[in-house]
């Protein structure tokens, strides 16, 4: 019997598939003349309880709509949002009606393996009942009654409704997939999006003028970054969407996982956060920078690769700032910058306009050369070239080099060519070295190569042709003046002339006083002396300005011999253990060329291998030897 409700005019079930109020009635199942229907706020474990009960009474929905009825028990639970009220309550069948036993006596078990669940269907029989020894009448299996059925049976989500009427409606025999589990969807974990579209770099050849490209050569290697731009954003892990086994349980997906931003923060980068999101943001202008090892971004004056420097990877590179290198440098490879400094071995080029060149490694058959800074190998040079025009070369091993520099200092040199203004040696094995100041402790030949030393002083024969030549003018300025004092000396021997000059001196020191008869005849004297008194004025003028000039020459004489004695004493020459054929020898340089260490590489081998006619200062096979110029 069925109860209008005084405020809906809905008929609530009981769950004996009664209609009233009785005992067991759920208020969340609600049937009325149009169907039956759930109240929205009481969705999920509240549904799933009463359509247990209801099932268990005998009864089934009929004309039940599944996927509706599926969503109202599983899609919706208790952690959900419920309705709040007002919202018009879900139709999921037609009616509700009882289970006939016998009819349920046709429904059989399943069989469930991973994940899937398979009804075996055949022909059906209801016993016969019009009369005693009747026989079983065909029957039809129900898809509404299938659906409690497997209710009972532990079936109770994902009947493929489809596949169940199909294989009902055909009549036929056979093993039908009848239901299948939903699978958890994952979720998504957090992750990391680039937002600077300069991050990337850009391995294309780069374009030279004229449109030409250089194939040796990138775009852009390594990107540039300005202060205050974003780089990463962190996008929030997802929560997966939960599945359903046979059974109804929930299966949920993994927990995604979560990421800090905060750990990709290098020097130069700092996390912004704001409405937009989680940004990890260049904090000054530079190179951006990223270390495989710690997974950080930076952003510095200072470009870091650990990928070394080949035609696959980079090119050659033309830097403006400072490199720092962990990777090999190839062959034929150039690195051209400020600061560079590489921690693997070089077997090509490094080229430094003016900063510090730092080799950690090896430089093999490669070139270190600065146009105005120090260059320091820690590993060994072997058939290489090491050059700067203005800094000091420090080498803990070289062999079959050419050196370079204002100063060297190696631990261990063999068959070397070295050429600086100062040279130290720990051990030297036949090396040619030419510098102003040497220093080795322990030298001597290797194999066929001679240990030459050369001691580097100056060219001074222009220095002497020109004291020569002002040596020359001060004689003749000596001679001219001797002529000048004779003209003066025969001048003032004149009797009128002596006679006036010993009137006037006595006059001037008033050792005499002329009386005014006097005066006259005084007047008349130096009338008559006048003419030769003036030239002898002129000759005296001529001749201090003669020897004003003479002292000038005689001065520049003396500066030039103070330049030629600084620049040749300063040469000094000492080895302390020779050890085998040494000589030693004088190598001329002009002073006012170039600086001799400032010779291309090839020119300095010819130079210091060459045959010498140069002054031989020593040769022994053992001792030692120390000289200075001038001693």
């Amino acid at each position: 019997m069925a109860i209008e409700s005084p405020v809906s005019g809905q008929v609530h079930v009981t769950h004996s598939g009664k209609t009233g109020n009785g005992p067991g009635v759920d208020h969340s199942i609600i049937k009325r003349a149009d169907g039956v229907f759930v109240d929205p706020s009481l969705l999920g474990a509240t549904f799933q309880a009463a359509v247990s009960n209801l099932f268990a009474s005998n009864s089934f929905f009929v004309g039940v709509d599944y996927p509706v009825f599926i969503k109202a028990l599983y899609v919706y639970d208790q952690d959900q949002p419920r309705a709040q009220g007002g919202e018009a309550p879900i139709r999921f069948a037609a009616d509700i009606a009882s289970f006939d036993t016998e009819r349920r006596a046709l429904y059989k078990s399943i069989k469930v393996s991973r994940g899937k669940a398979e009804y075996y269907f055949e022909p059906v029989y209801l016993p016969g009942q019009s009369q005693p020894g009747a026989t079983a009448a065909p029957a039809r299996l129900d898809f509404d009654e299938f659906v409690a059925d497997m209710w009972g049976k532990g079936l109770r989500f994902g009947i493929d409704a489809a596949a169940v009427r199909n294989a009902i409606e055909s009549g036929n025999a056979g093993r039908v997939v009848v239901a299948q589990q939903l699978d958890p969807v994952p979720g998504v974990d957090a992750h990391i999006v680039e937002v600077a579209s300069d991050l990337r770099r850009s391995d294309a050849p780069r374009l030279l003028a004229g449109g030409r490209l250089d194939l040796m050569s990138f775009q852009n290697r390594f990107p540039q970054i300005k202060k205050g731009v974003r780089l990463l954003k962190k996008v929030a892990r997802k929560d997966g969407v939960p599945g359903f086994e046979l059974s109804g349980l929930v299966l949920m997906p993994p927990l995604p996982s979560d990421l800090d931003l905060g750990q990709m923060a290098g020097p130069g980068t700092a996390i912004e956060n704001s409405a937009e999101g989680e940004f990890l943001v260049a904090q000054l202008s530079g190179f951006l920078n990223a270390d495989d090892k710690t997974h950080q971004l930076s952003v510095g004056d200072k470009i870091v690769s650990r990928e070394g420097v080949s035609v696959r990877t980079t090119g050659n590179l033309q830097l403006a700032g400072d490199y720092e290198e962990f990777g090999e440098v190839q062959e034929k490879r150039v690195i051209e910058g400020g600061n560079i400094t590489v921690h693997a071995d070089v077997f090509g080029n490094i080229v430094s306009r003016g900063g510090a060149i730092t080799l950690n490694g090896n430089l093999v058959g490669g070139t270190a050369t600065n146009a105005a800074g120090n260059i320091e190998l820690k590993g060994v040079a072997s058939g290489a070239v090491l050059q700067t025009r203005d800094g000091e070369i420090t080498m803990a091993r070289a062999d079959n080099c050419i050196i370079s520099g204002s100063r060297v200092v190696i631990e261990h040199a063999a068959n070397c060519e070295i050429i600086a203004d100062e040279v130290v040696i720990v051990r030297a094995e036949g090396c040619a070295v030419a510098a102003r100041k040497i220093l080795i402790e322990s030298a001597g030949p290797r194999k066929q190569s001679e240990m030459l030393v050369f001691a580097l002083l100056p060219d001074s024969s222009k220095i002497d042709k020109q004291i020569e030549e002002f040596n020359a003018r001060v004689s003749e300025s000596a001679a001219a003046m001797d002529k000048l004092r004779l003209e003066m000396d025969a001048l003032t021997q004149l009797p009128e002339v002596r006679s006036y000059l010993m009137l006037a001196g006595k006059i001037n020191k008033k050792e005499l006083t002329l009386t005014p008869a006097q005066e006259p005849q005084f007047r008349k004297m130096a009338l008559a002396a006048g003419p030769t008194l003036k030239a002898i004025g002129k000759v005296a003028l001529d001749l201090k300005k003669m020897d004003e000039s003479r002292q000038a020459v005689l001065q520049m004489v003396a500066a030039l011999l103070e330049q030629k004695n600084a620049a040749s004493g300063s040469a000094h020459v000492t080895v302390n253990i020779i050890e085998g054929d040494t000589t030693v020898r004088v190598m001329k340089f002009d002073p006012d060329g170039s600086r001799p260490y400032d010779l291309a590489s090839k020119d300095i081998k010819s130079r210091l291998r060459g045959l010498s006619n140069d002054e031989k200062l020593f040769a022994a096979s053992c001792g030692s030897f120390d000289w200075a110029c001038g001693q």
